[in-house]
């Protein structure tokens, strides 16, 4: 007989856990709605934030307050430099090239963490309340329920900006047609750039919430991979696609790991994807224009 209660529970933990994938997911989305990169080092780029977290709240003992928004902005300037120095000068080139930077990009990461920070792992400052949080009579991690949150807050306001914000419009312009953007006027490597900045201030904010919940180490890219199948889930250019994949992958693991034990988390979801894409090639909610590598 079934345990209705456990299952809601492992439900609950998995549908807050996507909550996390659709954050980082709607980092990479809004690279690729702006600027066609498939940006393979989404998952050290949300490393990178939880280190640099690290460094100014445990190396050099600033504040909360201070350390997490300095490491959301040391983010988005990596993010700058990155479109700056690796992406732009590649503009117009075959998408291979501009997907393989992305994957040189990727170990660069992993490697300057393991020479500046070695590659232990290590343990966040706590900022998250730590109470049980009840659901009826299901439990949810205090950290997990919190981050899930935390993300939410942040996907709601940046959906809202990009709604209202002159910025955002112009990304979504950019996005639709690069050349009747340039028409009317909008400065469109500056778009790029803007992509770049916000998609990267997204995986630090991220990588922040997962190395709070699980600690941050030189292989935390491998949550990456998860978020990849999340945007390829619901449709590389679609923003919904990123929210609704991450809920789905998130409670896929999470029953799989449960049910099934959790080294079957990732065949899971890789099953989860292979079907989807025999049904709906260009994902959930994908558009057909997508060029394939």
């Amino acid at each position: 007989m079934m345990d209705w209660a456990y299952l809601f529970e492992i439900s609950l933990t998995g549908l807050a856990g996507g909550g996390l994938y659709a954050l980082a997911a709607l980092a990479f989305v809004m690279v690729y709605k702006a600027t066609r990169v498939v940006n393979i080092a989404i998952g050290e780029m949300l490393m990178a934030g939880g280190y640099l977290f690290f460094t100014f709240a445990a190396m050099w003992a600033l504040p909360l307050w201070l350390a997490i928004p300095a490491a959301v902005l040391a983010c988005g300037l990596l993010g700058a430099v990155i479109e700056r120095t690796m992406i732009r000068p590649l503009l117009g080139e075959p998408p291979i090239s501009v997907f393989m930077v992305t994957v040189g990009l990727s170990s660069v990461l992993i490697g300057l963490v393991e020479m500046i920070w070695t590659a232990d792992q290590r343990r966040l400052p706590e900022f998250m309340p730590n109470q049980p949080i009840m659901v009826g009579e299901a439990f949810l991690a205090p950290k997990v329920f919190w981050g899930a949150v935390i993300a939410a807050v942040f996907i709601a306001c940046v959906l809202l900006v990009f709604r209202f914000w002159r910025g955002g419009v112009a990304l979504r312009a950019t996005a639709s047609d690069q050349a009747a953007a340039y028409s009317v006027g909008i400065n469109v490597p500056r778009v790029f750039s803007l992509a770049w900045v916000v998609s990267a201030m997204l995986a630090a904010i991220s990588g922040i919430i997962v190395g709070s919940i699980g600690g941050i180490s030189s292989s935390m890219g491998v949550f990456g991979l998860s978020v990849l199948v999340v945007v390829i889930v619901g449709g590389l250019d679609s923003v919904l696609g990123a929210l609704i994949g991450g809920l789905i992958i998130g409670l896929v693991e999470a029953l799989a790991g449960a049910y099934l034990g959790g080294e079957y988390k990732l065949l899971a979801t890789f099953v989860v994807l292979v079907i989807i894409l025999m049904i709906r090639p260009y994902g959930l909610f994908g558009t057909h224009e997508i060029e394939r590598l």
